[in-house]
């Protein structure tokens, strides 16, 4: 589902580089990235839903070059590291935002669909700063997966949660990925959270990404 060609990028100032990185994480599969910090898989994660333009390479999504298509045309649902809420938008209006953009129909029974499952119904009319983290970061998968996607990219998800409600979100992003059947890839840089989710381990190494054997941190 999602294949990487050789994909070439150079941060400003030759901070670090992506050398020919190339991977393929099959259909259904729940993929995690690590990394030691500033090796670029943030970059990386940019690069495949189209924010980045990469120097050289192609991305694939099923197949298809999406390289040089808009973020918007490419079937990714995304959540960042800091999940990008907007400050100024109520929970209902995040969470439709998407499919406003898309021009999708029945916008109104994917949201409803979307929050029973999430548990986020009493949450509909709150602004960001009336959330916890927890909430916070349901509100943001609730947003990522209105569009009906494929492909959900992650960026750290659970970096800022606490310790109960961290285990809490292991087994909801195991019970999203199954029901609607996504290719994810998540990065994280938590062994303990690479074991519990990655059915495929990937590691970020000077620039290139391996694969980590069962049972590897």
């Amino acid at each position: 589902m999602i294949t990487l060609d050789s994909i070439s990028w150079t941060a400003p100032g030759g901070r670090f580089a992506l050398q020919n990185v190339s991977l393929a994480i099959p259909d259904n599969t729940y993929a995690v990235l690590m990394g030691s910090t500033g090796c670029g898989k943030t970059t990386l994660i940019e690069i495949i839903c189209g924010l980045r333009r990469p120097r050289g390479g192609r991305v694939l999504l099923d197949g298809r070059d999406v390289t040089r298509l808009e973020p918007r045309e490419r079937g990714i649902g995304y959540v960042p590291q800091d999940l990008a809420l907007f400050p100024a938008k109520r929970v209902r209006e995040q969470i439709h935002f998407p499919i406003k953009m898309r021009g999708m129909r029945d916008g109104e029974k994917i949201v409803q669909e979307l929050v029973e499952e999430l548990g986020i119904e009493h949450l509909m009319d709150r602004l960001p700063d009336m959330l916890s983290g927890g909430e916070k970061q349901r509100v943001a998968l609730a947003r990522a997966l209105a569009a009906q996607p494929r492909v959900l990219l992650l960026d750290e998800p659970l970096s800022a949660l606490d310790e109960t409600t961290h285990g809490t979100a292991l087994e909801l992003l195991r019970t999203l990925q199954a029901r609607h059947s996504l290719t994810v890839l998540h990065v994280t840089h938590s062994p303990s959270e690479a074991a519990a989710l990655g059915q495929m381990r990937l590691r970020l190494l000077d620039g290139c990404v391996v694969e980590v054997a069962t049972g590897s941190a």
